[in-house]
């Protein structure tokens, strides 16, 4: 919020500067964060809950985004890296999510995906996916 001081008659600098003094008491009456935090955990862990089951994943310690109903189930396992720099052999892809920068700056410049396989990795091209089942009519018999 930005107020421009200089646009406003004295009448209404002091109503801003009686506000501002208003506003400051109230947030220096309160309890720190760190202290009401503490009683809602102690609170929670005497009822038998957690800070987590009362309020969501967000309150145990920032803004984490909770995950969508869709893909709340849903694990991915580790898997074995499918791509390695060769400059930097410690870095390495599995072929999920999205490209590093060094790969991408590789195949920027022309390089094939397949220069950085690793030897006794799955083969560079995926099996083709399917729309969906294809639709079988059947037709009366007369």
């Amino acid at each position: 919020m930005s107020i421009d001081l200089n646009t406003l008659s004295p009448r209404e600098l002091a109503s801003l500067i009686t506000t501002a003094r208003k506003r400051q008491a109230q947030l220096t009456k309160r309890t720190p964060v760190a202290q009401v935090r503490g009683k809602l955990t102690k609170l929670a862990k005497a009822e038998g809950y957690t800070i987590e089951e009362l309020f969501g994943g967000a309150a145990a310690g920032g803004a984490k985004r909770a995950a969508s109903p869709a893909r709340a189930g849903r694990k991915l396992g580790k898997v074995a890296p499918k791509y390695r720099n060769p400059e930097n052999p410690r870095e390495t892809w599995t072929g999920r999510g999205k490209q590093p920068r060094w790969l991408a700056g590789y195949t920027a410049k022309g390089r094939d995906l397949g220069e950085f396989l690793i030897p006794g990795t799955a083969k560079l091209t995926p099996k083709p996916r399917t729309q969906g089942k294809k639709r079988v009519v059947k037709k009366a018999k007369k």
